[in-house]
């Protein structure tokens, strides 16, 4: 299991840990207190615990930091619990609470906070048993130079892989892709000559990563970093925070499993009108290219005859295209072909919201689309969506020459400089304003 995972794994046994620690005071109030101050224990904790919650989100409780030093991690934990417990005195004081016993109060504030330290303890030995001394996992990655890794640093030379960062040849960048994607923080020790390629390729990583350099050289970089006694230029910072991505996640699976279950009636005809007008399978895959520039298999209903589909997206579809069906005309002018990418989302593999993925035929004019420009695989920083920033401004369907994708792919950056989850419900509710549009062949 990747780092990345682990510590989520953590993140969220820790949060479990921390309330489970808090709700056991309600024992220690029963077994050594008062038995009519159980309705006081009960109200307390129902009480502290969504207060906990929001105070060690906001401090940050679970994070690499409090991985890395766990008396950080403690002292964090009892800020927030601190915080919550003078809040909710607080707050019984101004609405002149009477009816709670003020014992049972002390009795469960002060087990909660004693629990909450044990549970912090046993926290300790189990990030020791899952993580190891380590809790991020690194990787030194060789393209024709030699460097020094330091401990816990894997080391891997892609060079005697025959592999290098050759933004012309997609399953190259996927194949790096996939090297690095287990790991939180990726340096690169290669020839200068490859230093642009290294760094568009980080920028479009869902991965930290730097490039080594000497010190008189910072060109480039959006801050220094360190390996061992070496600097090094850091190019990315990674994916949004635990926090965001979280957020973002949740917002799609609600969103996606929403839809799914209130379209249901609509993807069973359509996968029954798409049946009855050709043969052939009522879905379309397609290889495309996804977080990190790696790539997917994304979901589409058919709507060309299967022996005539596109399976790499060279060939746009036209206005009088031979190659749709009937149905699949209807589908596309209504963007229903689209539907079924919202297994995708709860896959994990896309969002409700982000760049659009494209097939790797895609064609800008005569060019392919990262021919145009070597910007393109950096908008692969986040997951795909089925809308975006893009789609919204009108900049949909097929693009007939290299300044319609160079300004998809400034939409698409831009979005990545401002993301929020504000600006993912906007988008979303702006894209049914959209759903038609002249574009769609």
């Amino acid at each position: 299991m990747p780092a990345r995972n682990k510590r989520l794994f953590l993140y969220g046994l820790s949060l479990l840990v921390n309330i489970l620690s808090i709700s056991a005071s309600l024992g220690f109030v029963v077994v050594f207190g008062d038995p009519s101050g159980y309705r006081t224990g009960v109200t307390t904790v129902a009480l502290l615990v969504p207060l906990y919650v929001m105070f060690a989100v906001a401090r940050e409780v679970q994070s690499v930091e409090t991985l890395r030093n766990r008396s950080l991690g403690l002292r964090r934990a009892m800020g927030a619990y601190v915080g919550s417990v003078l809040l909710l005195v607080l707050g019984l004081f101004f609405l002149k609470v009477q009816d709670l016993s003020r014992l049972a109060f002390a009795m469960t504030v002060a087990s909660g906070g004693a629990f909450l330290v044990v549970g912090e303890g046993l926290l300790s030995m189990i990030a020791r048993v899952v993580l190891g001394p380590f809790p991020t996992a690194e990787v030194l990655i060789l393209d024709g130079a030699r460097a020094r890794s330091v401990n816990g640093m894997e080391v891997i030379d892609i060079a005697r892989l025959g592999l290098s960062p050759d933004l012309g040849k997609p399953e190259m960048i996927d194949a790096i892709s996939r090297i690095i994607a287990p790991f939180d923080r990726v340096v690169i020790a290669c020839r200068p000559e490859n230093r642009r390629a290294w760094s568009t390729f980080l920028k479009g990583s869902d991965v930290g990563g730097e490039i080594l350099i000497d010190r008189a050289l910072l060109d480039g970089a959006i801050a220094i970093g360190s390996c061992g006694d070496q600097d090094t230029l850091i190019i990315s910072r990674g994916p949004l925070g635990v926090a965001s991505r979280l957020s973002k996640r949740v917002f799609d699976i609600v969103i996606a499993s929403g839809l799914l279950l209130f379209l249901s009636p609509l993807l069973v005809a359509t996968a029954i009108a798409i049946k009855l007008d050709s043969t052939g399978p009522i879905f379309f895959k397609q290889l495309r290219v996804g977080l990190g520039n790696r790539m997917f298999w994304i979901l589409k209903f058919r709507s060309m005859h299967a022996m005539l589909a596109d399976a790499d997206g060279g060939v746009s579809a036209s206005r009088n295209d031979a190659r749709i069906t009937k149905v699949g005309r209807f589908i596309r002018r209504t963007s229903i072909d689209e539907l079924p990418q919202l297994i995708n989302v709860l896959r994990g593999e896309m969002s409700m919201v982000g760049p659009r993925p494209h097939a790797l035929g895609s064609l800008a004019g005569d060019a392919l689309f990262w021919e145009v420009t070597d910007q393109y695989w950096i908008r692969h920083a986040l997951k795909p969506g089925i809308t975006g920033l893009a789609q919204i401004r009108g900049l949909r369907g097929a693009t007939d020459n290299p300044q319609e994708l160079e300004q998809r792919v400034r939409c698409d950056l831009e979005y990545l400089s401002n993301w929020s989850l504000v600006e993912d419900f906007m988008i979303l509710m702006r894209t049914f304003r959209v759903i038609m549009h002249d574009k769609a062949y």
